[in-house]
């Protein structure tokens, strides 16, 4: 039973995830097409593994870093 929320959880994180990934002004990120793929969350809700791919390999790693730097704001929201 604890997985099946677990599961739930993990799909409304990717969901929110990629919402706000769309309105990140960072041009880094704007400049390319990123999917998150999966989510991984811990039982105890304390950490989450995200798994991201981009549609464009040149410019991955420009978007990672911008991703990155984020982060702060995307686990506040």
């Amino acid at each position: 039973m604890a997985s099946n929320r677990i599961g739930r959880i993990n799909e409304e994180i990717q969901k929110e995830l990629a919402n706000l990934i769309r309105n990140l002004k960072d041009p880094r990120v704007q400049d390319t097409m990123i999917s998150i793929t999966h989510v991984e969350t811990t039982p105890d809700l304390r950490y989450a593994k995200v798994y991201a791919s981009f549609l464009q390999e040149d410019k991955a790693k420009e978007a990672l870093k911008g991703l990155k730097s984020a982060s702060g704001y995307l686990r506040r929201e």
